[in-house]
């Protein structure tokens, strides 16, 4: 049994071949990019359940300071110290020179 195979034929197969990897790696990119979309946005909820759990616990020490203590300079203190923690984190927020770690890829633009 002979088997024939004609030039046609051939470039068909490798054509096919070529098209079927080209597929391939493109769906493993956007599968990439997707996943990385969906870290940004997790990235985004947890700092905003760490603002809250921050701020809720410095709004209960602030408040059993002002309910159970008569002392002043313990007011001030538990007035004060937030502001300090709030200006810090402020002044790190916009003074940003780098934006995460992007990635670039082959056919990205820079």
């Amino acid at each position: 049994m002979n088997v024939q195979v004609t030039p046609t034929e051939i470039v068909v197969a490798l054509s096919s071949l070529v098209a079927l990897m080209l597929m391939w790696r493109s769906g493993a990119r956007r599968a990439r990019r997707a996943a990385e979309q969906a870290r940004a946005s997790v990235r985004v909820v947890s700092l905003a359940g760490r603002v809250l759990l921050t701020t809720a616990g410095m709004v209960g020490v602030q408040w059993l300071v002002f309910t159970y203590s008569a002392d002043v300079t313990l007011r001030l203190v538990a007035l004060v110290l937030p502001d300090l923690v709030a200006a810090y984190v402020v002044t790190r927020a916009l003074a940003v020179t780098e934006l995460g770690t992007a990635r670039r890829y082959r056919g990205d633009r820079r």
